[in-house]
């Protein structure tokens, strides 16, 4: 057992690293003045090779071959505890895919990518891909070098998307994505042949510290906020870990758009309180993190819409809200509100789309990915394909590279393969969800009341606590009975919409 107690260290000093190199990230998104930027790519990308150095040494293959360890099986099962062995697999795999990495591509990926955010975001402000697309470039050649050292049996983009969604490959993704899509086309029919949902009201101007405020007053009934986090402003809404006990997010607000703010300070909550759910028994190692990005998305997904969104939830939050902005909403009812909550229409912007369309974002950008890794389209072509895509599944066109190609961040941090998880975690969530409300009595009733307590309880026990002791797949098996299925998203959603469209 002291082999085990030596790879545990190890992997505790690589999780302190990762929190390190972590918070550099948060402070470069937040607080950082425009002159640190290429310094602090330095000060990343330095750290990003003493984790791969570290995470790839002779100690630790010695340790691993000492007790016998190959291909993440375990020649003597028993001798190990369920969460020893869980341990081992994680740390093993993790490893033996960053020993495939060259340090001088690790380290080549970690300051483009730190450089990058930088110009991001000024070619967003100037809404110029074209301020973008060198450094993009860049990024896109070194995770297709990426994928070929790793290795892959049927398309690169399997080698990334494996890095956010252990196990799954893009074939997987096609086959759940494909009756997902058809389902969300017919029921968008039948909503775009009803009759309209009024939201001029929302054609006003929503004091942003209104806006805080009141997101602030959600997120510490869900349970954030206890001395263990913190909201921040960035041009992106993002969560971060940055320790056990310090999981921080951030959001943005926009006078002109009421929910922008307060369903990105939902979803980030939803984010954190996964973070900070881990049982003590796993903190500090490499199991306390999420098993997958999908499953993590699960959980934002679920407070954000499952929650957010329900007419329970603003039966308690709507009075609140109407209190903040008394002239705004006054002859706004809790029903037509509930209704414009969920207005569906086809927007440009991935963060700020309803339930029914969300997903079709994410298809976009995956078909884009995959293209994009194979070497079909190059990067010079984005902004123009981006917007073909955009009016084939959503029938708008963007105005301009803001509202299209440079809306998300993802691909300036060099996250490519990282959008299938979010729908994945749509269709995780309805399941989820499905369960929860057989096992929770009552639990529109309290969340009518405001309180969470008893959901936030049944995630922390069948959800949060494990971390990646379990794959996803084996985690959605433990906690429903089988695996993923995209039923329980579209008849979740058929049911709502029904109802609120009356189709």
């Amino acid at each position: 057992m002291k082999i085990i107690n030596k790879l545990k260290k190890i992997g505790e000093e690589l999780t302190s690293l990762a929190h390190i190199i972590e918070l550099l990230h948060w402070d470069q998104e937040t607080k950082i003045p425009k002159n640190g930027a290429i310094e602090r790519a330095n000060q990343i990308a330095y750290l990003s090779e003493l984790y791969h150095k570290k995470s790839t040494s002779d100690e630790i293959k010695k340790l691993f071959n000492e007790i016998n360890f190959i291909d993440e099986d375990l020649i003597d099962n028993e001798k190990y505890s369920v969460v020893d062995r869980a341990f081992l697999k994680r740390f093993y795999r993790e490893v033996n895919r960053e020993r495939k990495l060259p340090t001088n591509l690790v380290v080549q990926l970690a300051k483009e990518t730190s450089l990058a955010q930088a110009v991001w975001h000024e070619a967003r402000v100037k809404k110029d891909f074209n301020i973008f697309a060198p450094s993009l470039k860049k990024i896109v050649d070194i995770l297709k070098e990426k994928a070929d050292k790793i290795g892959f049996k049927t398309h690169p983009y399997d080698a990334l998307l494996d890095e956010y969604e252990p196990f799954m490959n893009s074939e997987n993704v096609k086959n759940i994505f494909k009756p997902l899509q058809m389902g969300l086309t017919e029921i968008l029919k039948k909503i775009r042949t009803s009759n309209s949902i009024d939201t001029q009201f929302l054609s006003q101007n929503f004091s942003v510290k209104k806006q805080d405020e009141f997101g602030r007053t959600v997120l510490k009934d869900m349970g954030y906020f206890n001395d263990s986090g913190r909201l921040d402003i960035s041009a992106h809404p993002f969560t971060v870990t940055l320790g056990a006990n310090d999981v921080r997010i951030t959001t943005r607000y926009d006078e002109a758009s009421l929910f922008s703010g307060l369903f990105s300070d939902i979803h980030e909550g939803g984010h954190a309180l996964y973070e900070l759910g881990f049982s003590k028994n796993i903190q500090g190692n490499i199991l306390a993190t999420a098993t997958s990005l999908g499953i993590h998305e699960s959980q934002s997904r679920m407070w954000e819409n499952q929650i957010g969104r329900s007419y329970k939830f603003w039966e308690f939050y709507y009075p609140k809200l109407k209190k903040l902005f008394k002239n705004e909403l006054k002859d706004v009812d809790l029903y037509d509100f509930y209704r414009a909550v969920n207005n569906v229409s086809s927007s440009l912007i991935r963060v700020e789309a309803d339930e029914v369309t969300y997903n079709l974002h994410i298809i976009l950008r995956f078909e884009i990915e995959m293209l994009l890794i194979n070497g079909d389209i190059e990067v010079k072509d984005l902004p123009e394909i981006w917007n073909d895509k955009t009016e084939q599944y959503l029938g708008i066109i963007p105005v301009n590279d803001s509202e299209g190609v440079l809306q998300d961040v993802h691909w300036a941090s060099g996250l490519i393969g990282y959008f299938p998880t979010y729908a994945l975690g749509n269709i995780y969530a309805a399941q989820f969800y499905n369960k929860i409300k057989n096992e929770i009595n009552d639990i529109e009733k309290e969340i009518s009341k405001g309180k969470f307590n008893e959901i936030l309880r049944w995630l922390r026990n069948n959800i949060h606590s494990f971390g990646s002791m379990y794959s996803a797949e084996e985690l959605c098996k433990k906690v429903t009975g089988e695996t993923l299925n995209s039923k329980y998203f579209l008849n979740y959603i058929d049911d709502k919409y029904k109802k609120i469209y009356k189709y």
